[in-house]
């Protein structure tokens, strides 16, 4: 199944006999909890889903947004109304970071049919509204593994054997500048695959082609295995995403750079080249 939806396709899909369960995951780094955006206008029958408190653990030693307590993560997809027979769709502001964060954690907790609204909220065409639905309690349990998971040794070994991309923008990978973690620099031997480069200029993916041809120039073509890691977990479970539509397969380091730099004792490369 298609990991991404277009604004249309949902449209029709909402009209349709089987609606899908539809999550708001509107968020921002460093700012203020988005509910109150949710509140004044989101698509009909969406419900509020916070990255911060239902989509992570507290930040610490693991990172800024490790994995969700699994019972958390459930109860706040099951009052969301999500069941494992029937289909999610979550979206976000546009950006798209958020939105692949819960496309990820479904997945990896074994739900089989999520995708995400290509282009967020922003593509979407339809009615908005203020009122803030009621579900039906869904039925799912999270039973982890279904998408590979890597740690900190995990993903130093994919820099070694494999191919292992770094999504954060380029000048956080060589080192120039790091606003958010205490050390700058990537993981030796970590490709640099900025994000923002899986979409268009209207914030929708680029077709799956194009984006087969772009991992592949990054070494996708002769890598075994792939992974990905970010900052934190969030931006990385998009360029997952966007493996998935371009047909790779790739494993997420969650705890990502946040992790990582926490530790002294991990070896930190700089500059534009892997090592």
């Amino acid at each position: 199944m298609n990991a991404i939806i277009s604004a249309s396709d949902l449209g029709g899909a909402l009209a349709g006999p089987h609606p899908p369960v539809v999550l708001d995951v509107r968020w921002q780094l460093g700012g203020p909890n988005l509910r109150p955006d949710y509140e004044k206008a989101h698509i009909p029958g969406a419900v509020f889903v916070d990255l911060d408190s239902e989509l992570a653990s507290p930040a610490g030693s693991a990172g800024r947004h490790p994995l969700p307590d699994l019972g958390v993560f459930g109860a706040a997809m099951r009052a969301a109304g999500v069941s494992a027979d029937r289909e999610v769709v979550v979206y976000d502001g546009g950006l798209g970071w958020a939105a692949a964060r819960a496309w990820w954690l479904l997945r990896w907790a074994g739900h089989p049919s999520v995708r995400v609204l290509d282009g967020g909220l922003a593509a979407w065409d339809g009615p908005l509204t203020s009122e803030v639905p009621r579900p039906e309690v869904g039925t799912f349990v999270p039973v982890p593994g279904a998408l590979p998971l890597l740690d900190a040794d995990g993903a130093a070994a994919m820099a070694r054997s494999g191919l292992l991309l770094d999504a954060r923008a380029a000048e956080r990978y060589r080192g120039d500048v790091e606003p958010i973690d205490p050390v700058g620099g990537h993981i030796p031997g970590a490709v640099s695959a900025p994000t923002s480069e899986n979409v268009d200029d209207s914030g929708r993916f680029r077709p799956a082609a194009e984006l087969a041809g772009r991992f592949a120039s990054l070494g996708a073509a002769e890598a075994t295995e792939v992974g990905v890691y970010c900052g934190s977990g969030v931006s990385a479970a998009h360029q997952v995403l966007a493996l998935t539509v371009a047909g790779i397969p790739a494993a997420l380091y969650v705890g990502s750079w946040s992790e990582w730099s926490r530790n002294g004792d991990r070896p930190v490369a700089t500059g534009p080249d892997p090592r």
